[in-house]
């Protein structure tokens, strides 16, 4: 578990890649903000996660819990789903856009541009 990376994963750079192509300009990992944030938007003060389905307890099929140790896993990601929601909640109380994005989402090329492009056009909203 210690050599899982939190941050720079595939996912985060494909969609980091897709909105800097369209002329979006970021921040990574901002650590002065709430959860920091895997991109932050400041322009459109809005901020995006782009979430591990397992980790973060989404509900899709890439989440399948473990069958062993199941107290373990059960406490860990029920804590990362509330620290997320906490997170969120103060992010929007500051005026923040909040966006998440799953790695579920981001499988093939179809799905992927759907999902950016829907945020992009939430972000522009």
């Amino acid at each position: 578990m210690a050599s899982i990376s939190g941050k720079e994963t595939k996912q985060e750079i494909a969609v980091r890649s897709f909105l800097f192509s369209r002329g979006f300009r970021f921040r990574k990992n901002v650590e002065t903000l709430p959860g920091k944030p895997d991109i932050v938007l400041p322009k459109y003060k809005a901020v995006i996660f782009v979430n591990g389905c397992f980790w973060h307890g989404h509900n899709c099929k890439k989440a399948a819990r473990p069958t062993s140790n199941t107290e373990f896993w059960n406490t860990k990601i029920s804590g990362n789903m509330e620290r997320d929601s906490r997170v969120e909640s103060e992010l929007k109380q500051s005026g923040w856009k909040v966006f998440t994005v799953w790695n579920c989402e981001l499988n093939n090329k179809q799905r992927f541009d759907d999902t950016i492009n829907n945020l992009i056009a939430n972000l522009n909203s």
